[in-house]
């Protein structure tokens, strides 16, 4: 019986060398602006090694969540920069921070999308952070947290436990459907 290309490349993301370092750094990345799934090689590492079920919950779940920091980070420094650097509405006044969300400073209106997450996360304030592992919207929570100034510590606690119990719940459904 021959090996696919895809078995033998999983295989060798799973030798202990590679295995979890592997799922470390694309959880990482996956949780960064830059649109990745970590899910397929964290189910893969999983049915690969089943023996390392938990400590690979653990390794994608400490990617994601430093990942998901990176979000937070540059949230607050683009909103520093506006804040240090575009502080004046048109008339020479000090701009809000709200006005500087809205795109004051480069006289765009804000997108529906923005105007909502930014409601959203000033409504529950770093609980939002536990929708984080959502695709498409979990990594632009994670920066509206940081523009907010949200307490860095409590996002960071919410957006751990959302991010583990995603990875729980999709590497155990897909073990169990498969």
């Amino acid at each position: 019986m021959t090996e696919s290309w895809m078995d033998g490349l999983l295989a060798w993301l799973a030798l202990p060398q590679f295995g979890l370092s592997s799922v470390f750094l694309v959880s990482f990345i996956s949780a960064t602006l830059i649109p990745l799934g970590s899910e397929p090689v964290v189910y893969g590492m999983v049915k690969l090694r089943p023996d390392l079920f938990w400590e690979t919950i653990a390794v994608a779940t400490v990617g994601n969540t430093l990942g998901g920091v990176v979000d937070y980070w540059m949230g607050r420094g683009a909103e520093w920069i506006l804040e240090r650097r575009l502080n004046l509405d048109e008339h020479g006044l000090p701009m809000s921070p709200a006005l500087a969300t809205a795109g004051a400073a480069t006289g765009k209106a804000p997108s529906k999308w923005h105007q909502r997450a930014v409601r959203w996360m000033e409504r529950f304030g770093p609980f939002g952070c536990i929708l984080s592992w959502l695709p498409g919207i979990g990594d632009p929570l994670c920066a509206v947290a940081g523009w907010l100034r949200l307490p860095f510590w409590k996002c960071l606690m919410w957006m751990a436990i959302g991010k583990c119990l995603r990875y729980l719940t999709m590497t155990a459904g897909l073990i169990w459907m498969f």
